[in-house]
């Protein structure tokens, strides 16, 4: 049976809380009252959800008793996790009596003589005696001697100077601390940070935690009797459903039963940084100032309490509907009545100037009453966040760059959740719209110089003039136009390097380790995203990437020595490092800053960027000497160093392999530089073509396991992997190869599954098993149509053009067992895969190069 309707609602909520405070009273609320109290054994069912609710992310468990700290470890069992609170608040550790001072002992000593002799006063007087005080209990009294008990203490020992008195059910305690249930409660919360406490209690003496509460704290109140909670419920049975019905719904909260699915996101992007919005309206991610720095809202990834920006009518009702306006990153959440449009400002060519600025522009229009909600975080919360009011709006203050939000006509209320400010406001709509403007790298609140409604329609221009010329394929163009939109989004302008994704640890497995961060440039990805972009007419993102890739080149030691990924700046990563403070996305910890395969080996790095050169060149694009040194230099890494082993495309944390991607890929660094020897310096390059040849032969020999019947994933492995069907897709193995055909037969045996196909499936030393990877299943549409296999291809890109979330947005894998999106959101590679389908499905060449 689940508790009445409006506390139903309130657990609900709290249930959902960044972090959770539970703490309760024990006699009278975990335990029935009973005639001895050293009897009193709590209910089971509320230890076993309050141990439940101890064991999970961000939510804290204490157990806050008049009862001495001993006499509570007795009768709970010391439960791990949970906290034991004694004597209304003043022992927290054992041993506490020892601590105190000399005085109070003597007063405690007197206390104790007097109430000796009041218990005389008759049969049924029991003492407890407690580090810091006595209490009298008279629950087996006779109503005379009860009412003589209490008198003679009132009179006697409760009124010597020093001596806090307490009246509870059927017991009077006399202290010589002054404490109280309140204020250890609210020592608690400080102590763990919680923005949301729900404590219950029977007692009078928990009234002094029940007037602590506010905001979205629930109190409840055991039984009858006059209370400051705002919630009731009947007996300890209530108490232990209302405890298990919390554990059920936190519980599901944190493996993601609650959690809006990854693909449904939406972006902004003003090349600078990155903002997901959810379907409700929520900003619920940006980092800043760059798309690799640290994030100023996080709730996606540790809840309302990491940090959000959240719009939403006062009486909503369903869900509103969310889209884009046109070609471009200007974002409509619509409820009907109210709607909400949020765009990134990239107006006076911003997003491409070194030392600029983020503003994140939402307009509210409509009619109605709206509530706004601004928390952010610093540094993933990791830093107290305090606002203030000020002429226009709020500051952050103490941030390590200045940050306001422009809100004019905004009553605000700051409130304090743990360690950090939220600003809550409510508006009416009644004369316009209302227009919030969140800037980052500045503190001024004055208006912008130029008006808001030419600045929404230059931002408006830079992305739909982008889009207008691009050369879209016949199949599924508007698609394929947002996933261009989406890759160009991707670009980080002041240097040109383009992120492999949007976020960090959205998980590979819900619940799971495999998080990684993806905020950084691969060069690979990088190149591959810049190439599909190539391929529909648009050049600018190749160049501007190569002009960021001879910077790195130019900074390493040897360009044999590239790494796989640099910061969007063209730096080296630093160690990679977990955000204790964040929960992650459904529960899935640890969330990561970094990445340690920046210090690996992979030497595919090579190939897609000696291929996006080429494609550069059959494109006529103004390349230059430079570029062609950097050709030069890529043919002789691969020549230095393709005989040995590296860690490969999937960035596997073990031993170094032969990896047959890797020696493709080597083979197509030597094939294309070949050619660009050719079509571009005018000269030819034997010894390349000798390179290329020798490659192709060692993996036509070691890579082609005549056991299985296919090539495997690394010389002498019997496993098969999704990166080989490149062997086919680069040209190394013709499209009428039988070998080709065999190895995606095998492919298609082992990994494909519920329309989507996974990288492997070997034992890769991590627990728990990913999805399905959205750029394998689009290498194998196009092997299908390389060995061709055509109606087999278009059924299976049917299934994966339905991947795109409501706004047209990929993640980087996907669970059929849910149907539901994984990994980090939007994926380069998943937008580039479909782009590269989808003009093969038209009749553009399969393997392109």
């Amino acid at each position: 049976m689940s508790p009445r309707p409006e506390l139903e609602r309130r657990i609900e909520a709290a249930a959902r809380a960044g972090t959770l405070l539970v703490a309760s009273d024990y006699d009278g609320t975990l335990s029935a009252i009973v005639e001895n109290p050293a009897e009193a054994a709590p209910v089971r069912e509320s230890m076993v959800a309050l141990r439940a609710l101890a064991s999970m992310p961000h939510t804290h468990v204490a157990i806050i008793s008049g009862r001495s700290l001993a006499d509570l470890a007795r009768l709970t069992g010391e439960p791990d996790g949970i906290l034991l609170v004694g004597s209304h608040g003043s022992e927290f550790e054992p041993g506490f009596a020892r601590s105190l001072p000399e005085e109070s002992r003597r007063l405690r000593a007197r206390v104790a003589s007097e109430l000796e002799k009041i218990a005389e006063v008759g049969p049924g007087l029991e003492l407890e005696h407690k580090p810091a005080g006595v209490a009298l209990h008279y629950r087996r009294a006779s109503r005379e001697n009860a009412a003589r008990a209490r008198e003679l203490v009132e009179g006697g020992p409760g009124a010597l100077a020093g001596v806090s008195v307490k009246h509870g059910k059927e017991v009077v305690e006399l202290s010589v601390v002054e404490t109280s249930k309140g204020a250890a409660l609210g020592a608690i919360r400080q102590r763990v940070g919680a923005g949301v406490v729900l404590f219950v209690g029977d007692d009078v003496t928990d009234e002094d935690a029940f007037v602590t509460l506010g905001g979205p704290d629930i109190g409840i109140k055991v039984g009858p009797g006059e209370t400051a909670a705002r919630l009731r419920i009947d007996d300890v049975d209530a108490v232990a459903r209302t405890l298990a019905r919390l554990a059920e719904l936190r519980g599901a909260w944190a493996r993601g039963a609650e959690a809006t699915p990854i693909e449904d996101h939406a972006l902004l992007s003003d090349q600078r940084t990155i903002g997901l919005i959810s379907p409700g309206g929520r900003l619920v991610w940006m980092c800043l100032p760059r798309i690799d720095s640290s994030a100023v809202f996080a709730e996606l990834l540790g809840g309302p309490g990491a940090g959000h920006f959240s719009i939403e009518p006062v009486d909503a009702k369903g869900e509103p509907s969310q889209s884009y306006l046109g070609d471009t990153f200007h974002l409509c959440t619509d409820w009907g009545g109210i709607k909400v449009v949020d765009y990134l400002d990239c107006s006076g060519g911003r997003s491409i100037q070194r030392a600029g600025r983020t503003d994140l522009v939402r307009t509210i229009e409509g009619r109605g009453r709206v509530r706004i909600e601004f928390a952010p975080r610093l540094d993933f919360g990791r830093v107290p966040t305090r606002l203030a009011h000020k002429d226009g709006g709020l500051i952050i203050d103490d941030s390590f760059d200045p940050a306001v939000l422009r809100s004019p006509g905004v009553e605000w209320t700051i409130v304090r959740e743990g360690d950090h400010d939220t600003a809550r406001g409510e508006v009416t709509l009644d004369d316009g719209p209302v227009r919030l403007v969140f800037r980052y790298g500045t503190g001024a609140l004055s208006p912008a110089v130029v008006e808001e409604r030419v600045r929404s329609e230059q931002t408006a221009a830079m992305w739909s003039s982008w889009a207008a010329p691009l050369r879209l394929p016949s199949v599924r163009p508007e698609l394929v136009k947002r996933s261009a939109l989406a890759l160009k989004a991707l670009c980080y302008g002041p240097s040109g390097a383009i992120a492999a994704a949007a976020t960090t640890s959205l998980p590979e497995c819900v619940g799971g380790v495999r998080n990684w961060d993806y905020r950084y440039c691969w060069p690979r990805d990088a190149a591959m995203a810049a190439m599909a972009l190539v391929r529909l007419g648009s050049l600018s993102e190749g160049m501007a990437l190569l002009d960021w890739l001879l910077g790195v080149v130019e900074r390493e030691p040897s360009p044999d020595r590239l790494a796989p990924l640099y910061t969007v700046t063209g730096s080296h990563l630093g160690a990679e490092a977990e955000i204790s403070e964040l929960s992650g996305y459904a529960g899935s910890r640890p969330v990561r800053v970094g990445n340690a395969a920046s210090r690996q080996l992979q030497l595919d790095v090579f190939g897609p960027v000696v291929e996006l050169i080429h494609e550069l060149v059959v494109w006529g694009a103004p390349l230059s000497a430079e570029h062609w040194r950097l050709v030069q230099a890529m043919v002789e890494a691969v020549r230095a160093r393709w005989r040995e082993p590296d860690h490969g495309i999937w960035e596997i944390r073990a031993e170094k392999r032969h990896h047959v991607h890797s020696k493709v890929m080597c083979w197509q660094t030597a094939k294309l530089g070949a050619r660009i020897a050719e079509q571009f310096a005018g000269v030819e390059r034997p010894e390349w073509a000798a390179l290329r040849d020798e490659i192709a032969a060692d993996v036509l020999e070691h890579g082609w396991d005549p056991e299985h019947g296919a090539f495997t994933g690394y010389y002498g492995g019997a496993e098969p992997d999704a990166a080989v069907l490149q062997v086919g897709l680069c040209g190394l193995v013709p499209g009428d190869d039988p070998r080709l055909s065999a190895t995606v037969e095998a492919v298609e045996k082992s990994l494909l599954c519920g329309g989507t196909v996974w990288r492997y499936k070997t034992d890769d030393g991590l627990p728990g098993s990913e999805g399905g990877f959205n750029l394998c299943t689009s290498w194998l549409i196009r092997s299908y149509l390389l060995v061709g296999r055509r109606a087999d291809a278009e059924a299976l890109f049917e299934k994966y053009a339905t991947l795109a979330g409501k706004t047209g947005l990929i993640p980087e894998e996907f669970d059929p067992a849910t149907g539901r999106g994984l990994g980090n959101h939007p994926q380069a590679y998943s937008h580039l895969g479909l782009i590269q389908c989808a003009r093969a499905l038209s009749g553009g060449s399969v393997h392109e190069a």
